[in-house]
């Protein structure tokens, strides 16, 4: 129990939020919901700051899916390759997002390792610069159903068209068409909603590299600025950036259109070193012929 100079000491924080306005409405909405948390920030001579309210109705909270996220590397070509699953959902289902042949191994020992069920493994668009693991993939773990954009023209077990959602769980990717880089290339954007993860993710593939690009026709600058950008590739070491920090710093996509077309035609780079073996593979899934012994 408080003293009276307890109570007279915190009388003022009381008075000064009972005569603020935004307080009392928000105190009116916190009546309507199940439980919230009220940040009040009040001018006071003590700078009495984040005192939080907790009003708790009978109801509990409901259960909310959570994301698990790996970020993992292959270091011959520079890829990224995404695995997300529902942590919440009993089955722990998951998709891989543009895995590659030679670390195929990795990505099955992980997926057994934490307990996951690979539903889907998805690409951004048919790769010049490695061979997928899509293939590996489906003959480790034969539930698996492949998946890139019908635009790409290669094969796969789904075909995915613009905006359709790709569930794993109560979780889903959406896929949104980004041409540019290939006819084909698609970006999965995570979900948008309360039980979906935020701030959002975007796999952007080679459309959108951090601080660079593989030419984009910028459907990705749509989404909101804290959109987390995850790309396919990275040469200088970053992981992530978001849709923000490349609207302001990305040097190739913060110039007008003339100036972007002349810096991309100027590039002056090397022919791919595993084009010629790649685009043939990855247009059949990444399937292999057996090796003779």
């Amino acid at each position: 129990m408080c003293s009276s100079s307890s109570t007279a000491r915190f009388r003022p924080f009381q008075e000064t939020c009972t005569r603020n306005p935004i307080y009392m409405q928000a105190l009116a909405v916190a009546q309507h919901v199940n439980t919230v948390v009220l940040k009040v920030h009040c001018s006071l001579p003590f700078r009495v700051l984040g005192v939080q309210y907790f009003i708790s109705m009978t109801r509990p909270p409901k259960a909310q899916p959570s994301l698990l996220f790996r970020q993992l590397f292959e270091k011959e070509s520079s890829t990224y390759t995404y695995l997300l699953a529902d942590n919440a959902h009993p089955d722990r289902p998951a998709v891989l997002v543009d895995p590659v042949d030679k670390t195929a191994e990795r990505d099955a020992a992980l997926v057994e390792q934490l307990g996951l069920k690979l539903l889907y493994v998805m690409n951004t668009h048919v790769h010049a610069d490695h061979i997928t693991g899509t293939g590996i993939l489906k003959n480790k773990i034969p539930e698996v159903r492949s998946a890139i954009s019908r635009a790409s023209g290669a094969k796969a077990d789904l075909h995915l068209n613009a905006g359709e959602k790709i569930y794993f769980g109560n979780l889903y990717l959406e896929v949104r068409p980004t041409p540019g880089h290939t006819k084909g290339c698609v970006t999965y954007v995570t979900g948008e909603g309360p039980d979906q993860p935020s701030p959002r993710m975007v796999f952007t593939g080679d459309a959108l590299l951090i601080r660079g690009c593989g030419r984009t026709d910028f459907q990705i600058f749509t989404l909101p600025k804290d959109t987390l950008v995850y790309p396919a590739h990275d040469y200088k070491g970053h992981t992530v950036s978001t849709v923000g920090e490349e609207l302001k710093l990305n040097p190739r996509l913060s110039k007008d259109e003339e100036e972007f077309k002349r810096i991309m035609k100027n590039l002056g780079l090397p022919y791919p070193k595993m084009i010629d073996v790649a685009l043939p593979s990855n247009m059949v899934c990444g399937v292999q012929d057996p090796v003779a012994t």
